[in-house]
């Protein structure tokens, strides 16, 4: 079964290293400013002349309040007003790159992401989607995959009814931890209740699907109570959890310093967490995707991977990873063809830029020949767990082999370490691989050994 995990723990404790997360390859390490706005309209005009279909993602970065362990790109602030300027731009963005796109062109998948995109008020929201509908081909028919982050916090039955007027059927549901002492610690202060009321709305409403994300090593945590709150998540029957390793970075993400270093967990302890979650997910019938993430036997993304249909992309595991992907909002980041850009992630910065009429695009890369092939790999490796090297040969006029010939020692230490079968035609990951495949996808990483792994977040 694709969903079998085997649990081992001298392999976890070997090959636990720090890397990419690969929502793409070249990851945005690679990203560079020599990528502008030329290239963006370069890559919109072949977009246009093929008719792919789109994938919009909208960044809203405000939050009403600090979550300590928060890396995401955002601005706190209790001030609602500051919302408007904002909205004033990304309204001015969506317009400036819609026109290079063909109105035939359907938008399959939408994400409201952040921040807390429901700092925005309902007139705001009412107003964003009215203008996406202008100048975009969404969907009137709910058969898109239109998704949005909720904070339960800041969300009631009545904002639950307007996401869904506006055709979202989508929701993924920040929780991260229901003990009162750990939430104290992080500064995020979240009843069950909260949480569940969101979630009864969604259900009425006829949401397609519900997410939930948890955080496992965060201070305070211990492995009783982290397997109380699975618990508590599993009788909330969520489609799909996502799971995450806290990465504790307090010298890259600031509010990170106002969590006390010495009430995280032990490695040792983070490791027990993930294994008895694992247990508790799959005694419950969720199956592991991969990575962090969890779903139902008959969610899409359980569907797609047993069809080896699964791809990956910045919003993670997705089955539209055949559309383009335009990043909206300030440091939101579009995925077009073979071209990566993303806007500039200074609010000011995306603010002034759209002011004077020009797009935010800050940095970015256009992957060459061997970016590609390697993208291949490691999207095939990271979503199907299995590689057939005939595929790759053929698309991409190789020798697998031969192509990779520098790594094979490395590949062949992972199977005699039990991590994979490899043998002259492809590369299956084993049941005890499956949680480290990142580790196998880092092998075929070109830059790995020319970055600071203090970037990246451990495996496990």
């Amino acid at each position: 079964m694709l969903d079998a995990i085997r649990w081992d723990t001298d392999l976890i404790r070997r090959y636990d290293l720090a890397g990419p997360r690969y929502t793409s390859y070249p990851t945005a390490v690679q990203f560079h400013g020599q990528v502008g706005t030329f290239d963006l309209f370069h890559a919109l005009r072949d977009s246009r002349k093929a008719l792919r279909p789109l994938s919009l993602y909208v960044h809203v970065p405000f939050c009403a309040n600090i979550c300590y362990y928060c890396a995401c790109n955002k601005v706190i602030t209790k001030d609602r007003g500051r919302a408007a300027p904002y909205l004033q731009r990304l309204e001015q963005e969506i317009q400036l790159i819609a026109c290079h796109l063909d109105p035939a062109q359907k938008v399959e998948q939408l994400h409201f992401g952040g921040g807390t995109p429901t700092f925005l008020s309902h007139d705001e929201l009412r107003q964003l989607m009215a203008h996406l509908r202008k100048h975009f081909n969404l969907l009137d028919d709910d058969s898109g995959d239109y998704g949005i982050e909720i904070d339960p916090r800041e969300a009631d039955w009545s904002t639950m009814g307007l996401l869904r007027e506006l055709g979202f059927n989508r929701v993924s549901i920040g929780l991260q931890d229901l003990d009162p002492a750990v939430q104290r610690a992080v500064n995020r202060l979240q009843s069950l209740e909260e949480t569940r009321a969101v979630i009864d709305a969604a259900r009425t409403l006829q949401f397609r699907s519900i997410n939930i994300d948890l955080i496992y090593g965060l201070p305070r945590q211990t492995p009783d109570n982290f397997a109380r709150t699975v618990e508590e998540v599993i009788s909330l029957q969520p489609d799909r959890l996502s799971v995450f390793n806290y990465a504790h970075l307090p010298e890259r993400f600031m509010p990170q310093r106002r969590i006390n270093g010495h009430e995280l967990p032990a490695p040792a302890q983070k490791l027990e967490m993930l294994e008895r979650t694992i247990a508790q997910l799959t005694a419950a019938g969720y199956r592991y995707i991969g990575m962090d993430h969890f779903a139902l036997p008959d969610d899409e993304l359980a569907i797609a991977q047993e069809e080896q249909t699964l791809q990956r992309n910045f919003q993670g595991y997705t089955t539209h990873g055949h559309c383009d992907l335009i990043g909206l909002g300030v440091s939101a980041i579009s995925q077009i063809g073979d071209l990566y850009c993303q806007n500039a992630s200074d609010l000011n910065q995306y603010q002034n830029t759209l002011a004077s009429a020009q797009l935010a695009t800050s940095r970015g890369l256009v992957c060459n020949a061997d970016d590609r092939l390697r993208r291949d790999v490691i999207q095939q490796l990271i979503c199907n767990f299995s590689l057939e090297f005939a595929d790759i040969e053929q698309r991409f006029n190789i020798d697998f082999q031969g192509y990779f010939a520098e790594l094979w020692p490395q590949l062949q230490g992972m199977a005699t370490d039990g991590l994979i079968e490899l043998d002259r035609e492809r590369i299956n990951v084993l049941p005890a691989g499956r949680l480290l495949v990142r580790s196998v996808c880092m092998v075929f990483d070109a830059y790995l050994q020319q970055q600071n792994r203090q970037r990246f977040s451990r495996v496990i």
